[in-house]
């Protein structure tokens, strides 16, 4: 083969190599009754970029909230009516599916988009989501894939939401069997959490949302877990106040790692925040997703402490003290599903290919301390679930 000496001579050149930097700004605020005429905090969000028409705000609610909300929507329209100079609803609000369903049927997301595309949203508008943290998931993911990305403005109405997925830059569905199989990183415009809606969770909804409260403590503040281990009891008996210092600071911990990881889009092989989270994704689907996330995260920070307590990496006293706390709030630390070790495992190797790159779990070298491993001992692994059965 003769090859041609101007092609040739191109392989010569130096490649070009471009740093981008981009810097992502937004606020996390915290309110009571935001819909109330009186209460400007939406206003004032979207009046925030500086422009002064009116912005169209496509607003998409969680249907489950409206159970216990039954005037939300008439709420909304009562609001955009007031503050006509800021914002205007183009159509009535979209109700979707709430809890995993809604990350479940990929047809949501084409609905979504079409009703973008039909009330005419462009990147300077504003997409308003209302719900649990699979709503946010599925309308933070139509939200940035249409128009190369909608200003999105999170509205989490649950424990779960407000301290951890609500506040992130993770947006997602679940395919192919898969929990976010398809999804982007791509940060909200705004998050406001509303504490008056957590008075319309029930009881397992409340304390769904703690497990990842305790994740975060667990992995990076000791005093914040003593705070929830000595609050426990308070929690159990719905104690807002109590509550509400969980969520700030379990939501000022999330944004810290965000923003000072070095890796908020994920880039490499470490994801310390989903300490717990590898069986836990795993059992949502081995359970069909009767299991809620923060109840399957409790198993898995279970599991998981067990695991390094099992390594020699965790103190007895600090293992049993975690258990506990997970016991007191009500949480169920086994399920029949855990002694097939074989399916169970499958999550490691999914949880791998999730992220990318070489395996990297994290373990609990002490309450407060987490410690990234590469390598597991699956007979180990299995010796911790029998365990944790046993309890």
């Amino acid at each position: 083969m003769i090859l041609d000496i101007r092609q040739k001579q191109t392989f010569n050149l130096k490649p070009i190599y471009q740093r981008v930097a981009v810097s992502f700004n937004y606020e996390v605020c915290f309110t009571h009754n935001l819909f109330e005429l009186k209460n400007p905090t939406l206003a004032q969000v979207i009046t925030a970029d500086g422009e002064r028409k009116p912005k169209k705000v496509l607003a998409i609610v969680d249907a489950g909230l409206l159970t216990f909300c039954p005037d939300l929507i008439k709420q909304l329209t009562a609001y955009s009516k007031f503050y006509a100079e800021v914002l205007t609803l183009p159509i009535e609000p979209i109700i979707v599916p709430g809890g995993e369903a809604a990350k479940n049927d990929p047809n949501l997301v084409e609905q979504i988009h079409q009703q973008i595309e039909t009330v005419g949203l462009c990147r300077h508008s504003y997409i308003l989501a209302i719900g649990g943290g699979a709503v946010l998931d599925l309308v933070g993911y139509a939200a940035a894939t249409a128009h190369r990305g909608i200003r999105l403005i999170r509205v989490p109405t649950t424990v779960l939401a407000q301290n951890d997925s609500g506040v992130g830059v993770k947006n997602g569905i679940n395919a192919y069997g898969k929990k976010n199989f398809l999804g982007t990183f791509a940060p909200p415009y705004a998050v406001i959490n509303d504490f008056s809606f957590l008075t319309t969770l029930s009881d397992r909804d409340w304390r769904s949302g703690i497990a990842e409260a305790l994740k975060v403590a667990l992995i990076k503040d000791a005093s914040f877990f003593d705070f929830i281990h000595s609050h426990s009891a308070a929690l159990v008996r719905r104690d807002m106040d109590v509550m509400q210092q969980v969520i700030y600071r379990c939501a000022q911990l999330h944004l810290e790692h965000i923003a000072n990881s070095g890796d908020a889009f994920e880039m490499g092989s470490s994801r310390p925040l989903d300490f717990g989270h590898w069986a836990a994704h795993k059992l949502e689907h081995l359970t069909n997703y009767s299991l809620r996330h923060g109840e399957a995260v409790a198993i898995g920070i279970a599991l998981d402490s067990t695991y390094s307590y099992l390594l020699g990496l965790l103190d007895g006293s600090e293992w049993r003290q975690i258990l506990h706390t997970l016991s007191v709030l009500g949480f169920t630390l086994y399920l029949p599903e855990l002694a097939d070790f074989q399916k169970v495992f499958e999550g490691l190797s999914e949880f791998q290919e999730h992220l990318g790159g070489e395996l990297t779990l994290t373990l609990l070298e002490g309450v407060g301390k987490g410690v990234e491993v590469h390598e597991v001992d699956l007979s180990l692994y299995g010796e911790a679930i029998l365990l944790l059965g046993s309890e």
